[in-house]
């Protein structure tokens, strides 16, 4: 889409006759150079796709409050965590969540999977696994003298990964292929995994022993990494009043894989104009010490900052969160609004920063202050 149709876009569905209707449409057409101006029709057909645009994007925004509702009649508080795994679903991004136990990591993804349509696969990781425990093996049939596939609980849709970090390295190597590429080689054959796959993992930051830490290639191909925070006394109470009780709940499918292919083509019209996409770049390359971006915090602290693909997944959340509120095009603040997910398990301390302490959330922060926005 031109910088032409992006600026038209922006002026659609507005409840005003001249000009866009939102803060975010007026700091779009601000920054593109553009006063608002009443659309006027185009003979070229542009104004005809802009709408059908928008009105892709306001059907596609209706499945976000019933999916919430749904998983919020079993989840009790966690909202932040909720929004982030239903950007993972609908982005095609896998997310990575870290708390102590008991906040219902674990609960959270199979109440998502069960109010979704997939096929779902819950993988207990352990420090004696091995790779076919997870992409599964060739095995000998004795009767015509050849091997055929049996395949492991990655091949499918949805698959749980429980305290991911308990795998030895073996079997992340094996997990990376799937998450990265979508599909598993056993022996010489190579196999695609069902389309959509996702992988949601959970670890535990408390119990180190016969742990492995995931490595930085891996952690990049996270979107998120979530630390998931303690409940509060209502929500605590409301917990344990439901033990009490022993409330069963039976969750409505309200999405399958159909459906969800069709939200992520919807997402790949949603605009990033020339503006958003340069910010989020620069956004990255503020996390590296080397960098004119970069604030003092990351020139003392940081050792290297983040990859190529966070960038990527800046842009992938952001029109996640414009399709949610009925937006055909991305701002400013919806980049910012998923930098500390995004960047900070792929920000790297140097010693200093190690030996003193130094909070990465914070210093993404001083990213996110310290790169401005500019016009086109």
């Amino acid at each position: 889409m031109s910088n032409q149709e992006a600026i038209e876009l922006s002026t659609q569905g507005g409840a005003a006759e001249w000009g866009p209707a939102t803060e975010s449409e007026l700091e779009r057409l601000r920054y593109q150079g553009v006063a608002p101006r009443k659309a006027q029709p185009n003979p070229s057909g542009h104004n005809a796709r802009i709408q059908s645009i928008n009105a892709a994007v306001r059907d596609a925004s209706a499945w976000v409050t019933p999916l919430r509702q749904e998983i919020g009649r079993v989840i009790i508080g966690q909202v932040h965590l909720v929004d982030r795994l239903l950007v993972g679903l609908v982005s095609n991004g896998h997310i990575l969540l870290e708390g102590v136990p008991g906040l219902a990591k674990t609960l959270s993804l199979k109440t998502l999977a069960a109010a979704l349509e997939l096929r779902f696969h819950r993988i207990q990781f352990t420090p004696d696994m091995l790779p076919a425990d997870i992409i599964g093996t060739m095995i000998y049939n004795p009767r015509d003298g050849g091997f055929q596939v049996k395949r492991g609980p990655v091949f499918s849709n949805f698959i749980l990964a429980d305290e991911i970090n308990r795998a030895p390295a073996k079997v992340q190597s094996a997990l990376l292929e799937a998450m990265q590429e979508h599909q598993v080689t056993l022996g010489d054959e190579t196999h695609a995994l069902p389309e959509p796959f996702l992988v949601m993992a959970t670890q535990n930051p408390l119990e180190q022993e016969g742990t492995y830490p995931l490595p930085e290639a891996q952690l990049d191909r996270f979107l998120f990494k979530i630390n998931v925070p303690f409940v509060s006394l209502n929500e605590l109470n409301e917990i344990v009043n439901r033990t009490i009780l022993k409330q069963q709940v039976s969750l409505q499918k309200l999405l399958n894989s159909e459906r969800i292919m069709q939200l992520r083509d919807v997402l790949s019209k949603v605009v990033v104009a020339d503006p958003m996409r340069d910010f989020a770049c620069r956004l990255v390359l503020a996390t590296h010490p080397q960098t004119d971006e970069a604030p003092e915090g990351v020139k003392r602290f940081v050792r290297w900052g983040a990859s190529p693909r966070a960038a990527q997944a800046l842009i992938r959340a952001a029109r996640v969160r414009a399709l949610s509120q009925g937006r055909a095009h991305v701002s400013f603040d919806d980049i910012r609004y998923f930098a500390d997910e995004v960047l900070k398990h792929r920000t790297l301390l140097n010693y200093d920063g190690q030996a003193e302490n130094v909070q990465i959330g914070e210093l993404i922060q001083q990213c996110v202050a310290n790169v401005t926005e500019k016009a086109a």
